[in-house]
């Protein structure tokens, strides 16, 4: 057990195989609402994966702003390299990935159970109506993509040249990680209202 757990891929891979055994089990059971193969994979499969990305994504927020930025003044200046050159590019790359599954899943979420159109124009078709949860659940996905649209152009190339990644004037630096961790900021701002939306819109309209 230990050597399955000292390796990460490994790891993964059985908590994956684990899951869709979970899925497997009880896909067929009686009363179960994914009727055949189609929503199974088109509602069940993607929102579990839109749930993974989106915890993935939304972690990495918290950490940067919970425990990252609010810890690197207090870090010597001989040990903030290895945060800089190390550890704060892997987690990065999949902070901005984990925002592209997030999206691309969710849309197909909205797909497959036929609110996507209503949800993206905030219900305009019908009147803007607040009783039906198309609103509520388009406002945390236009939540979402303004947040998505941070990460990958703001965030992102901001971090870059804080961080030493690309070619740039040292000046440069410090209004880019500055401006990185405001729009960080924003998104952390903008997270619990559209945690709001996406956890509790099936709760209160099903």
């Amino acid at each position: 057990m230990g050597a399955l757990l000292s390796n990460f891929r490994n790891t993964v891979i059985v908590s994956v195989v684990l899951a869709i055994a979970l899925i497997a089990i009880f896909a067929g059971q009686p009363n179960n609402t994914a009727g055949n193969l189609h929503e199974l994979l088109g509602h069940a499969a993607m929102r579990w994966l839109h749930v993974f990305f989106g915890i993935l994504w939304i972690g990495l927020l918290y950490y940067f702003n919970f425990v990252q930025i609010r810890t690197m003044p207090k870090i010597p200046d001989e040990l903030k390299p290895a945060v800089g050159k190390f550890i704060a590019p892997e987690a990065l790359f999949w902070f901005r990935w984990a925002a592209v599954g997030t999206l691309v899943t969710g849309i197909l979420v909205a797909g497959a159970r036929g609110y996507l159109v209503q949800a993206l124009t905030l219900n305009a078709g019908n009147g803007f109506a607040l009783d039906d949860g198309h609103v509520f659940i388009g406002i945390g996905m236009w939540l979402a993509i303004i947040m998505f649209i941070n990460v990958w152009f703001v965030i992102w190339p901001n971090q870059k040249i804080a961080l030493g990644l690309v070619d740039a004037p040292a000046e440069a630096k410090p209004k880019a990680a500055r401006t990185a961790m405001l729009f960080s900021r924003t998104n952390l701002l903008l997270s619990l209202p559209m945690l709001v939306a996406m956890s509790m819109r099936q709760t209160m309209w099903g």
